[in-house]
C-alpha cells in the first residue's frame, strides 16, 4: 500500500477510490439495456457517493457514528476469474469486476483501519469495510441468481 503522510492524505485517497467506484458502477447502469440491471447498479453508484460524501465530512472535522457489523461472504468472486472488462464485456463480466473491485475496497479500509491511530478513524474504516463487503454481498447474491442459476 502507497505509504500516506498524513491523515488527509489516506482520505483523498479514499475519496479518489469511491470517486472510481461510483464512475463504474455509473458508466454499467448506464450501459445495460435492462431496467433491473440498470437500476441494481444505479443504486450501488449511489451507495459509493454516500462513501464519498462521508469520507469528505471526515475530513471536514464532522465526528460520525460507525458500525462494524459482521457481512456474510458468499466467495463467488474468489473462485471466478475476469481477464479483461471493456466496452464489450457482458453483465456477468461486469459483476465479476465489481465483485473484485469490491474485495479490493474491503482489503483497503481493512488496512487503513489498522493503520489509523485515531479510535473514530479505525472504527470509521472499519465501517467502510463493512459497507464495500456489503456491496459485494450484493453483487454475489445478483450473480448466483442471475448467471448461476440459468446454468
Amino acid at each position: 500500500m502507497k505509504n500516506f503522510e498524513s491523515v488527509d492524505e489516506i482520505l483523498d485517497f479514499a475519496i479518489a477510490r469511491e470517486e472510481s467506484a461510483y464512475a463504474f458502477y455509473t458508466k454499467w447502469a448506464g450501459k445495460s439495456k435492462n431496467q433491473g440491471i440498470s437500476k441494481f447498479f444505479a443504486e450501488l453508484a449511489a451507495e459509493e457517493n454516500v462513501h464519498k460524501e462521508k469520507l469528505l465530512e471526515i475530513k471536514a472535522g464532522k465526528e460520525l457514528e460507525s458500525s462494524t457489523a459482521q457481512v456474510k461472504n458468499l466467495m463467488i468472486s474468489e473462485f471466478t476469474v475476469v481477464s479483461k472488462i471493456d466496452e464489450d464485456s457482458n453483465y456477468q463480466d461486469a459483476l465479476l469486476a465489481a465483485m473484485k473491485r469490491e474485495k479490493a475496497a474491503f482489503k483497503f479500509y481493512t488496512a487503513l483501519s489498522e493503520l489509523a491511530d485515531d479510535e473514530k478513524l479505525v472504527a470509521f474504516f472499519k465501517m467502510l469495510a463493512q459497507e464495500e463487503a456489503k456491496h459485494k454481498l450484493k453483487l454475489e447474491l445478483e450473480y448466483d441468481e442471475n448467471i448461476l442459476s440459468e446454468n
